[in-house]
Order: C-alpha cells, then sequence, then structure tokens
C-alpha cells in the first residue's frame, strides 16, 4: 500500500492544536515549541494569545526587540479589533512604531501599573526585566525564545507562573558583548539560549516543533532542512510549480543575468568570481552584488504564488541583500545607491532574521576569507542568510571556499557538558555549497 501524500495543512493544523492544548489545558510550567524559517511563529504567538484572553486568562507577551513587539501588536489588533492590548514601551523619544497610534484599543505606558488589568500586554525582554508585580501572570507568551539569552530569562521568570516558548532552533545564538568561556558546560551559562537552559533544568517539558515552512519554497525547503535543522526536518508549504518568476526583459547574456535566470527556474543561483583573497568589502564581490540587483529591478520581474493568482511586480521591496558584517552592507548600500536603487534593504544576517522577501542576494560569509573563523563559520549565520526568501537566493561568492574549509579544520576547544551544536559550520557550509555548485554561473569581472 502507498503512504497518503503529505498534506502541509493538515500536518500543521495538528501541530498547532496539539501545542495549544498543551498550553492552555497542560499541567506543565512551560511549553517549547521548535519552528524552521516561516512556519508560522507569529501566527502561533497571537493565535495562543488571543485563545488565553477568551479564556479570562491574563497574558504578558516577552519578545526580543520593539519591532518584534510591534509587530505582535499589529497582528492581534488585525486579528480581533475589540481586544485590549497593552503596549508597554520605553521612556525613549520614539519607543514605538506610530502606527499603533491609530488601535483605539491599544493602551500604550512606560508604566506597568497603567495597563493593569488588560488582557495581553506585550513589551521586550529588557523591558520586563524592570517590571515588578504583587502577582505574578497566570500565561506569557516568550517569542523569538532562542534569540534570549538565559539570563534575560531569568531577570523575567518571577513575572509568570506558566509560559509557551516560540522559536527557531536553527538561527543566530544570543549575542553577548562579554566572553563567556569561564561558565561554558554549566547548566546555569548565562550566555546560553533561554531554551537550552529551560530544557536543561526541566528536561520533562513538552517539546513541539511546526512541521512546515510557508516561506520556503519547494526548491528551498529540502536544502534548508538538510543542511540546518538533520534532527528536525520539515517540508515546504508549496509543490514545485506553485510559485513562478518570470522576467519581462529578456536576458543580455552577462554574468548577472544568467544567475538570475538559473535561480529563476531552480530556486537557487551561485554567481561566483575567481578565487582571491580580498578586503572584507571586496569591491568585485559588493558590485557583482549591486549589479544582480539592479538586473533585478530593470527586466520587470514578476512573482506567481499560491497568495494570489496575479502576478506581483517585484518591486526594491521584496528584494534584500544579506551580508557577514556591517561594513559589508554599507558598502552594498553605497553600490546600490549609484546605480539608483537605494531602497532596496541592505543588512547583516542578524538585522534579517525573522524577515521575508522574494528574491534575496547574499554575499556568502567567507567569500575571498584567508581563513575560516568561528564567527564566520557560525551555522545560524548562513542559515538566516539562506532561508529569508519566498522564490530565489543568489549567492555570491569566490571560488576556493570548499578549499579553504578543508584547509581550516575546527580548532575550537571541546567544553565537557557543553551541548554539541550540529550541524558546524563546516558540515553545513559544505551541503549548502555542494548544491550551489549544480547552479553555478561563474563570472570574469
Amino acid at each position: 500500500m502507498t503512504a497518503p501524500a503529505f498534506d502541509p495543512g493538515t500536518a500543521a493544523t495538528r501541530a498547532t492544536d496539539a501545542i495549544l492544548h498543551d498550553t492552555l489545558y497542560g499541567t506543565h510550567r512551560g511549553v517549547v515549541v521548535d519552528s524552521p524559517p516561516g512556519a508560522g511563529k507569529s501566527t502561533l504567538v497571537v493565535r495562543a494569545a488571543l485563545e488565553l484572553a477568551d479564556a479570562g486568562r491574563p497574558l504578558m507577551v516577552v519578545a526580543q526587540t520593539n519591532a518584534q513587539v510591534d509587530d505582535l501588536v499589529l497582528r492581534l489588533a488585525e486579528k480581533n479589533p475589540e481586544l485590549p492590548v497593552g503596549r508597554l514601551h520605553s521612556s525613549d523619544a520614539d519607543p514605538y512604531d506610530t502606527a499603533l497610534d491609530d488601535l483605539p484599543q491599544v493602551r500604550k505606558s512606560a508604566k506597568a501599573a497603567d495597563l493593569t488589568g488588560l488582557p495581553v500586554v506585550i513589551s521586550t525582554a529588557a523591558k520586563w526585566a524592570h517590571v515588578t508585580v504583587d502577582e505574578p501572570w497566570r500565561h506569557a507568551i516568550v517569542d523569538e525564545a532562542y534569540q534570549m539569552r538565559s539570563d534575560s530569562l531569568l531577570a523575567v521568570a518571577g513575572l509568570f507562573e506558566r509560559a509557551l516558548f516560540v522559536g527557531d532552533p536553527g538561527q543566530l545564538d544570543p549575542f553577548a558583548i562579554v566572553g563567556s568561556e569561564q561558565w561554558a558546560g554549566l547548566s546555569y551559562d548565562p550566555s546560553a539560549s533561554a531554551v537550552t537552559t529551560l530544557l536543561a533544568h526541566n528536561p520533562d517539558l513538552p517539546q513541539h516543533r511546526l512541521p512546515v515552512s510557508w516561506r520556503l519554497p519547494a526548491s528551498a525547503a529540502p536544502l534548508v532542512s538538510d543542511a540546518f535543522y538533520p534532527y528536525t526536518p520539515f517540508r515546504s508549504g508549496t509543490d514545485h510549480g506553485d510559485r513562478r518568476l518570470t522576467f519581462a526583459v529578456p536576458s543580455d547574456g552577462s554574468g548577472p543575468d544568467r544567475v538570475i535566470d538559473e535561480a529563476a527556474s531552480s530556486g537557487w543561483g551561485l554567481l561566483e568570481l575567481p578565487a582571491r583573497h580580498t578586503p572584507r568589502t571586496d569591491p568585485e564581490a559588493v558590485r557583482a552584488v549591486a549589479t544582480v540587483v539592479r538586473r533585478l529591478l530593470d527586466r520587470g520581474g514578476a512573482a506567481v504564488s499560491e497568495r494570489s493568482p496575479d502576478p506581483a511586480p517585484l518591486t526594491a521591496d521584496r528584494i534584500a541583500v544579506g551580508t557577514a558584517h556591517r561594513d559589508q552592507a554599507a558598502a552594498v548600500r553605497s553600490a546600490l545607491a549609484e546605480l539608483g536603487a537605494a531602497d532596496v534593504t541592505v543588512d547583516t544576517a542578524n538585522r534579517l532574521q525573522g524577515r521575508e522577501y522574494d528574491v534575496t542576494v547574499v554575499l556568502h560569509p567567507l567569500s575571498g576569507r584567508p581563513d575560516a573563523t568561528a564567527f564566520h563559520l557560525e551555522t545560524g549565520r548562513l542559515c538566516v542568510l539562506a532561508s529569508r526568501h519566498r522564490q530565489a537566493c543568489i549567492m555570491i561568492c569566490r571560488a576556493g571556499v570548499t578549499d579553504l574549509l578543508d584547509d581550516y579544520p575546527s580548532t575550537e576547544p571541546v567544553q565537557l557538558g557543553t551541548v554539541v551544536k550540529f550541524p558546524d559550520g563546516w558540515e553545513a557550509n559544505h551541503t549548502v555549497l555542494a548544491h550551489l555548485a549544480e547552479h553555478r554561473v561563474s563570472l570574469r569581472p
């Protein structure tokens, strides 16, 4: 007998129902949800918040950035315009998105006492750390929990009784500005993610995962799943042919146009420059990135997807450039401004987390480097850069990275008691580059 066909909608619904059941009716103090890129983390958070509010259970929501907080407030307001929501903010000059001023059901304040009694109050972990309460909230939702350090969780843990932790384990690890070697291997390592420390002390907590990515196309999900989520595989919510990227202007035969056509037909493209050790802001690579973006705009691209039967124009706001370093991003912005494409988003992997575009152009973290440092090999960095797109991803890289990986085996000291993150940067890079080699276009500047 043949196995029944995989139905992404049914699989996602089944997972969400199990998560909500444990959240509303379970007996454990925490529920952990692992999510691949584009699996609907924010949708899950909003739905859980609405169901808890409907059940009459006061709720606090913890996000990691102000942008995430404002996005959740806007999503809640869209789903239930009648639900009173508190936006707890800082005392800065521009503490929140001014779009919230148009929502009468959203009460905003820098003081938690002003928001007492509201069914949902949302703020950043940094702001919640300065809040004291007489009675804790019955429930909390921690969004992007893998981006939260465990010391930040400790600072807010006394504010709630039970919590739902939602996040993507494949993303970048929490950022710390001080060394943490002295805590490595300890269960209370303050630089570890909130989820890692939570599970180290509470291994019996229910753990769920969302099985479907609604962002990544069928051409991308298998590679991203194999390279970055080998133990928690996922599928695309769409099938081959559900999405198409076409261009009104034919190729001019140049390297940038040929890699654009390759990416449009297969979902992936690798524009490979000659092997060379270069400065971090490699002028030729930066120029190649800017040229690819300019040609994407000039050729009149149109994206077809399951969201709409009509082709959507590939405009500047639907294209993003990802880099490893801020100075690389600045160099690309300058090059794009010279080409009249300043409206395209250009940012580092850290700042692109959680965002989504039709097409991404990525400057590979190891392109032109003479060495392979832990920073450039961090698995989450490449994962973020390779998983922001709905249609296609084009990688710009100098040749020789696979040889570089082989010449620089891991020299990081092994710390007893630490959880080894798998796959490591070497394996993930090799997996991605081996796949991209099938879609390579050579460029000779």
